[in-house]
């Protein structure tokens, strides 16, 4: 008796897990948010490139008759490396600003479908520095694993998808519309 009915509940979990058409399982739009961080972004990567520009262009060492800064001027030193280096330095962080505002929403995921026939999914991101819709991922399902059950991750649920290398993330505040199926598809661990 205890057989039968786990075989059965194996078919039905089996029939559930290969839907006659697609289905939403994880929907979670965040536009406002990364447009408004990828402005931010694009705001500190314009800042710190003009003060960049500002410090190779206005900060040439002053000629003098020593070799050393004097004690009126302890900032300006007579050789090229510190303005050379706080300009790449400027650069430097500018640019990391801007790469994190691009990287960060094409690995948010705005939603997660589980097509027909349930043997792929499609994984749709956020636009680099939130403009626009990001990529759309379809892959076979056999190739996303749930590194973590959604109720044991405080923020966001990483999913890795095999052939690709950062973690995918669910934010928690998103809508899952069919839980059950979402935990034996999408957010089942598999070993990739």
């Amino acid at each position: 008796m205890a057989a039968a009915r786990a075989r059965a509940a194996a078919a039905a979990l089996e029939a559930a897990a290969s839907p006659p058409r697609d289905v939403v399982l994880f929907r979670h739009e965040r536009d406002r948010f990364f447009r408004l961080a990828g402005f931010f972004c694009a705001g500190q990567g314009l800042f710190w490139a003009y003060l960049a520009h500002f410090a190779f262009t206005a900060l040439r060492p002053a000629p003098g008759p020593g070799p050393g800064p004097g004690p009126d001027d302890p900032l300006r030193p007579r050789d090229h490396k510190w303005r050379f280096g706080f300009t790449a330095s400027c650069l430097t962080l500018g640019s990391l600003i801007v790469a994190a505002g691009c990287l960060f929403p094409l690995r948010a995921v705005r939603q997660v479908t589980l097509l027909r026939g349930g043997s792929e999914v499609t994984i749709s991101t956020h636009g680099p520095l939130g403009l626009g819709r990001g990529p759309t991922v379809t892959v076979p399902l056999r190739h996303i694993s749930c590194c973590a059950h959604r109720s044991e991750v405080p923020a966001a649920v990483p999913l890795k998808v095999k052939g690709r290398p950062f973690y995918f993330l669910l934010d928690k505040r998103g809508q899952i519309y069919n839980p059950r199926l979402f935990d034996i598809t999408v957010g089942a661990y598999r070993k990739l």
